[in-house]
């Protein structure tokens, strides 16, 4: 029971992540919901007993991807928009 708890308690953090991810105006942001989102969701596959899957998730999403991401968007910014 509580691991389940536990599973929509992550679950409802990832929705809410990818929505910040999908809906926000500042990429800075949307990028690093987009991390949170993706280490939300390692911490699922976790808690399903898929430990490999969950951790390729969270280092190489959560992880690499993101900081490409944001060195793109630190990057290319331009100033006045």
């Amino acid at each position: 029971m509580a691991s389940e708890l536990i599973q929509f308690g992550i679950l409802a953090a990832t929705i809410a992540f990818a929505l910040g991810a999908a809906g926000l105006k500042n990429l800075l942001y949307a990028a690093l919901s987009l991390g949170a989102m993706c280490l939300c969701l390692g911490a699922l596959y976790w808690t399903l007993y898929a430990p490999y899957v969950g951790l390729f998730q969270m280092l190489i999403y959560g992880g690499a991807v993101v900081v490409l991401f944001v060195t793109v968007i630190m990057f290319v910014r331009i100033e006045g928009q």
